[in-house]
């Protein structure tokens, strides 16, 4: 078969109304069942296609057809099967990433149009399905199409549900605008467009969600034909993904991978997402109505130095003094190179400004320590919020075996008191994994 020329624009339209292009839904496809041979059914139906057409095909017919029918006594039962990560709940609702890796709403398993006691799952491998498809209607019509398997999702920011592509073959999936220009000249740096999707939708426009017409043509925009793409493509990876979780699930997250670093790159740290992170800490729980949190940020490689020089001029002089050996000090100075190491420095510092004062000292030590736990809920802010920064941390005790001397070098007032110092940065390598912690071995019920 000769190689058709494929244009490299949309076609104009013969009324001299600019680009245009056709789509219209195939009739006469019957009900499908496992086993059924598409091709033959769609090809039957659609004899007329052309080189350079490209097949909208509802991923139900290509399920039905690979027999993704399953027995489940329950729709529920079927989703955890095919779940592999929960991006958010909400009630009976399930955001999830599925098998075949797209995000999407109950893992794509559908209980409409199939048996009761049944469940309809979406294609093993959607690409490969529409890989088939393509080549058997080569083999049949000796014509060359893009062929693309959608399925209905939700979006986040928008209300209501489109068609998008979750297969692919013989279509450019994304058309790349990035490094063209504009009509006014403006450099494009960001201008990705989600060519699949878009045909995706345009089909889904004829084909209606309960029209009985699973399949549709796209004819005029052969241009948008290519080899090498997949729909895998449109999946954005989770380092670029900014919306991986929903809000109580990025939360639970946050803290739970919230890890002692103890070893950073040399990757310099955001001074604005440490920010963020004191606005979270500030938001702790504190006595009386009162703010004692303060938070000295050693920004500069200088400062740093000159306090970490200054800890541990006085530690290893207290050390001495505790008759302690050259060979235990240098172990135990070398226990700070967790800070010394760290592109970012905070030290969070303790006020007791509305303190009650009761002349009595049990009642009084009562109240300060009160002060002492909003400082470690306001601590415990700042950690997660930097985990949730993407950034370790590890909060190490040591200022607060030096505080005069950290008052001093910092120039701090009296009434400050060092409660620690947090190390902050990427770090040098993924944590090893943390123990397994059984909850209910730290509750007691009464």
């Amino acid at each position: 078969m000769a190689e058709a020329p494929v244009p490299a624009a949309p076609e104009r339209d013969p009324r001299g109304h600019g680009p245009s292009y056709e789509v219209w839904a195939v009739e006469g496809i019957p009900e499908v069942r496992p086993g059924d041979d598409l091709v033959k059914l769609i090809t039957a139906a659609a004899p007329e296609l052309r080189d350079g057409d490209v097949l909208l095909v509802t991923s139900k017919i290509v399920s039905k057809a690979e027999g993704r029918i399953v027995e489940a006594d329950s729709r529920e039962e079927a989703i955890d099967a095919e779940t592999v990560r929960v991006v958010a709940r909400r009630g009976a609702l399930r955001i999830v990433e599925n098998r075949q890796g797209l995000v999407m709403a109950a893992a794509g398993v559908d209980a409409s149009n199939t048996a009761p006691g049944t469940v309809l799952l979406l294609p093993e491998d959607p690409d490969a399905s529409a890989a088939a498809l393509r080549a058997g209607v080569r083999d049949v019509l000796s014509v060359d199409v893009g062929v693309v398997v959608t399925d209905t999702f939700g979006r986040p920011w928008r209300s209501g549900l489109t068609d998008v592509a979750i297969g692919a073959a013989g279509v450019r999936v994304l058309d790349d605008l990035r490094g063209n220009t504009d009509a006014h000249g403006n450099p494009l740096s960001a201008t990705v467009v989600a060519v699949a999707d878009e045909l995706a939708a345009a089909g889904d426009l004829v084909k209606g969600k309960a029209a009985g017409m699973p399949v549709a043509v796209v004819r005029g925009l052969a241009h948008l034909m290519g080899e090498g793409s997949s729909a895998r493509d449109l999946v954005r990876a989770p380092a670029d993904d900014m919306f991986r979780l929903g809000t109580s699930e990025a939360v639970r997250e946050a803290v739970t991978q919230r890890r002692t670093v103890r070893a950073f790159t040399d990757d310099p740290v955001d001074p604005g997402a440490v920010r963020r992170a004191v606005a979270a800490a500030v938001t702790a729980p504190a006595p009386h109505h009162t703010t004692p949190w303060r938070f000295v940020l050693l920004e500069s490689a200088s400062a740093r130095r000159e306090l970490l020089d200054a800890m541990r001029d006085a530690w290893i002089a207290d050390l001495r003094a505790d008759g302690k050996s050259e060979e235990s000090i240098a172990k135990r100075v070398r226990r700070g190179d967790v800070l010394r190491g760290a592109p970012y420095l905070v030290v969070p510092c303790l006020v007791t400004d509305g303190a009650h004062h009761y002349g009595h000292a049990r009642r009084d030590a009562a109240e300060r320590e009160m002060f002492v736990v909003a400082m470690g809920a306001g601590v415990q802010n700042l950690l997660v919020a930097l985990a949730a920064e993407r950034l370790g941390s590890a909060w190490v005790s040591s200022t607060m075996f030096c505080r005069d001397v950290v008052r001093e070098v910092l120039g701090l007032p009296r009434d400050w008191d060092p409660m620690g110092a947090v190390a902050v940065g990427r770090a040098a390598s993924a944590p090893s994994e943390r123990a397994g912690r059984d909850p209910e071995d730290f509750i007691e019920v009464r």
